[in-house]
């Protein structure tokens, strides 16, 4: 994983919880919150406390090595920045999780450098709405 050369080159310490922490979101499958991310780490390094994994995900999302986003509700989700960046749909009411093509955004990201001469970040993007079944 390349996360452990930009943390060195940062001048930051490989320390085992900082390792735990990237495994564990390099290992997921789906978007973890922070305490999944500690109950995960926990089982292999039983020390680990929680305010290490909150300051490890600032740490990490800082060097852009994580990506935080909110799916609904009043938690973040993380997810590894090396699996990509991608984008959601979410129905307000029932909760699903549609995956988005990035191409669609293109269009929106040159709009906004042009019009309005803001270069957009949009490595992760959740847009809230609600899907046709619960709309219908």
């Amino acid at each position: 994983m390349g996360c452990f050369q930009t943390l060195k080159e940062q001048g930051y310490k490989l320390t085992p919880q900082r390792v735990m922490v990237l495994e564990t979101l390099h290992e997921a499958e789906e978007h973890v919150t922070a305490p999944e991310i500690y109950t995960r780490v926990r089982v292999k390094y039983p020390g680990i406390n929680k305010s290490t994994v909150y300051r490890t995900l600032e740490l990490l999302k800082g060097l852009d090595l994580v990506a935080e986003t909110k799916l609904g509700g009043d938690r973040f989700y993380y997810h590894h920045a090396e699996k990509g960046h991608h984008h959601h749909l979410i129905c307000q009411k029932c909760g699903q999780i549609i995956d988005l093509d990035e191409t669609l955004l293109f269009p929106l990201k040159d709009t906004l450098r042009q019009k309005y001469n803001f270069e957009a970040n949009l490595r992760h993007l959740a847009i809230f709405g609600h899907c046709l079944h619960c709309k219908g």
